[in-house]
């Protein structure tokens, strides 16, 4: 009984660890996905010839930091914008000409999409000849790489805390299990058995708890993790986002089983050196 409880309640300590760090990796995900999708928008003046928008493309392209560049004209703008907006098209209709500004939409190089340096780059373009307006949606991301620092905060923080209590869990099992076998272990040390022959099945014992409970929580958090892709499923404007969350590769179930065995490999020992050498 009290090692069933002890992997019940390991797992779920590291089941609230999983979820945070679940979150944390999704989150640093779709952070990537964003940062892949950034389209800056340099919108250009209406007085700007065609001399002079080519020139100014010819000096984006030539740009280090820039890997592609697509023209807009007005006429595309506007029949995009009808093509997206048809219920609100006929804002446009009475203004007599198109309103809409011609652009470039800027996709920088894979080296050079932080939030630093698009920064950087949209002030250095805002200062250009012929350019009216530039806009992006870094926002968004700075938004999210903020978030992403609190999450990873709170989980570093509960995950000390929750991998203190298993590791006192597993060291109170370990010791319940020396007092259940303290006649046994008496009669080991009658014949002549070294502390080391003694202590050594209690640190794989301590070990295999970690590791049981740790796997244990990775099926839960698993389970859990499919109801929610599930319920994503069933709601139509999130089926984008279903593309975006995704469970733990091997390599991190993997770390997280070996994290378990540690911890109840140091339950174990702090566990033993509480009892000391003379009572083993």
């Amino acid at each position: 009984m009290t090692t069933i409880v002890a992997i019940l309640t390991t797992a779920f300590t590291l089941t609230c660890v999983g979820i945070f760090l679940l979150i944390y990796v999704n989150l640093q995900h779709a952070a990537g996905w964003l940062q892949e999708d950034v389209k800056i928008m340099v919108y250009l003046e209406d007085r700007l010839s065609r001399d002079g928008r080519l020139q100014l493309e010819l000096m984006l392209k030539s740009d280090h930091m820039v890997g592609s560049v697509l023209y807009i004209s007005k006429e595309q703008a506007l029949t995009e914008f009808r093509a997206q907006f048809p219920a609100d098209s006929h804002l446009l209709e009475g203004l007599g000409e198109n309103p809409l500004p011609a652009s470039f939409v800027v996709t920088l190089a894979q080296n050079s999409r932080s939030p630093e340096a698009i920064k950087e780059w949209v002030e250095q373009v805002q200062t250009m000849g012929g350019v009216a307006k530039v806009d992006y949606n870094q926002q968004w991301i700075s938004l999210l790489a903020e978030l992403i620092s609190y999450i990873e905060l709170a989980a570093l923080g509960v995950g000390i805390l929750l991998s203190a209590a298993a590791v006192t869990i597993i060291g109170n099992t370990i010791r319940l299990a020396l007092f259940a076998r303290r006649e046994e272990i008496e009669i080991l040390r009658s014949i002549g058995a070294t502390g080391t022959f003694i202590r050594v099945p209690y640190f794989l014992e301590g070990a295999a708890l970690g590791a049981c409970g740790s796997a244990l929580s990775l099926g839960i958090l698993k389970v859990g993790f499919e109801l929610f892709r599930q319920q994503v499923e069933f709601i139509s404007r999130f089926s984008e986002m279903e593309g975006l969350i995704s469970f733990f590769p091997l390599s991190v179930c993997l770390a997280l089983v070996l994290a378990g065995t540690a911890l109840g490999f140091t339950g174990s020992v702090v566990s033993l050196l509480r009892v000391g050498e003379g009572r083993v």
